[in-house]
């Protein structure tokens, strides 16, 4: 075996131990150049291995992990985006929240950020980050509680859902693709679906990891967009039809050294 394919084999060992890992650390670990480690993370992501994110690679999943191991991965990079997309809601007095371990940074950091909003949500996690918050009025979705995804899916969701109107939806994705955001859970996009009907802006939320992944269910096209947060701006067929359907990007700004809540609805 050349020292190609070794040396590859070894960035796979690596990130079946560490889940993700930065180009530098792999580079430092094998004794190479950082420019060495970026060709291999060329093929193996051409390989379908590796997905790329800014600074560094993560293993490519099959079907997605249940969102207690999600919550692991990424976490400086869900914080930015979650600070960015908290942001981004301006002066919202009602928001619908997805699930998934992205959307409980974004609850985390709306808990920071607001006080006497409304928030309703179908995941338990992002119920349980808002709470921290006792200003918040939280709205918890009835359903059939999927364990893996910790929330609530089904006919009730859906029902529940179209009670309420939202100034915005904050979603995340499985995976975001030309014809719009999708996930790998037909109940799960139901309630999305149901979100971006109930809202009069919709936003989502996901790392550069998900770019160009389809999975079975759809729950949007990018006219139904408004915002797209990445740690990343998408390019080529992904981001013509983004611009198409006139959706805007962000892309996280530098962390700042001081916080604060705003005050909603007094």
């Amino acid at each position: 075996m050349g020292k190609k394919a070794t040396r590859q084999r070894e960035i796979i060992s690596l990130l079946t131990e560490q889940p993700t890992l930065r180009i530098s650390e792999i580079a430092d670990h094998l004794e190479v150049t950082t420019e060495t480690i970026r060709r291999d993370f060329r093929d193996l992501t051409e390989k379908g291995q590796i997905d790329r994110m800014y600074g560094g690679a993560l293993l490519r999943p099959g079907p997605e992990s249940n969102v207690a191991q999600r919550n692991d991965l990424l976490i400086d990079e869900r914080m930015a985006l979650a600070r960015q997309a908290s942001q981004a809601l301006g002066d919202a007095q009602t928001i619908m929240m997805g699930s998934g371990a992205t959307t409980i940074h974004i609850a985390r950091r709306i808990a920071l950020d607001f006080n006497n909003i409304t928030v309703i949500v179908h995941s338990i996690g992002a119920a349980t980050a808002l709470s921290a918050n006792p200003t918040i009025n939280v709205l918890a979705a009835p359903g059939i509680y999927h364990s893996g995804e910790g929330a609530m899916h089904g006919v009730r969701t859906v029902e529940f859902l179209d009670w309420y109107n939202a100034d915005w939806c904050v979603l995340s994705a499985s995976g975001i693709a030309p014809d719009g955001p999708n996930d790998t859970l037909v109940e799960g996009a139901e309630v999305y679906a149901a979100m971006v009907r109930r809202s009069q802006n919709c936003m989502i939320v996901v790392d550069s990891s998900k770019f160009n992944r389809r999975f079975v269910a759809r729950y949007a096209d990018w006219s139904q967009v408004d915002l797209l947060v990445s740690d990343q701006v998408p390019e080529g067929d992904l981001r013509r039809a983004i611009d198409l359907a006139g959706t805007d990007i962000l892309t996280p700004e530098p962390a700042s050294h001081t916080s604060g809540r705003r005050t909603q609805g007094q």
